[in-house]
């Protein structure tokens, strides 16, 4: 089971990742995107990091909540309105527990997931997020099925979700700034992809 210190903690590790891999992922925008990606998710997990105290008073429902208020009003481009509805939709989902085991976080990961394919009239295939965010899911899920512990599970999705980043290279865009690319996307793995990947990693690592 996971309380909302340990939530708050992964999302403490979550900023740190990001603001380490802040140049590397505006990198990879700069190619097919607005080459803000970076910049926008670590200065989205910094507001983040200023509201950790306050936020371990609330129920793991709100605090996803407010990660995914946040992230709308703070970040800037397509990854904000995506990882912000996927926050608030998973902070739903989950609502007012103080304590949460495998079975809800992958069910507020799902529900996450349709908001992000709802908000951004994408699914998977397309060059984005969701190409990381759905076999990640789905390795999870089998696993769970499987019987396996929350660590085997986690490590599942991690490696499911780098095989989705890898994915997305031979793929061309079609959505967003990286369609007006086309074929030039071609052989650049995407950005959003490889962000939810550093933060599901996170997660795993605190298992």
């Amino acid at each position: 089971m996971t309380d909302q210190k340990k939530v708050v903690e992964i999302l403490l590790n979550m900023a740190k990742v990001l603001e380490e891999n802040k140049e590397f992922l505006t990198d990879l925008d700069n190619v097919i995107g607005d080459g803000d990606h970076g910049i926008n998710m670590a200065r989205g997990f910094a507001e983040v990091e200023k509201q950790a105290e306050g936020l371990e008073q609330k129920d793991i429902g709100n605090i996803l909540k407010t990660v995914g208020m946040t992230l709308v009003s703070k970040v800037g481009g397509s990854s904000g309105p995506l990882y912000g509805t996927a926050f608030m939709k998973a902070g739903m989902t989950i609502g007012a527990k103080n304590e949460i085991d495998m079975a809800d976080f992958l069910g507020a990961l799902e529900v996450g997931i349709e908001g992000v394919k709802a908000r951004g009239k994408s699914t998977t295939g397309e060059k984005t997020m969701l190409d990381a965010m759905v076999p990640a899911l789905d390795a999870m899920k089998e696993q769970q099925a499987a019987g396996a512990d929350a660590k085997q599970v986690l490590e599942a999705g991690v490696q499911a979700a780098e095989a989705g980043v890898e994915a997305t290279k031979p793929m061309v865009a079609t959505k967003g700034r990286a369609s007006y690319l086309g074929e030039r996307s071609v052989g650049h793995q995407d950005p959003g992809a490889t962000s939810f990947t550093l933060m599901l990693k996170e997660i795993a690592k605190a298992y």
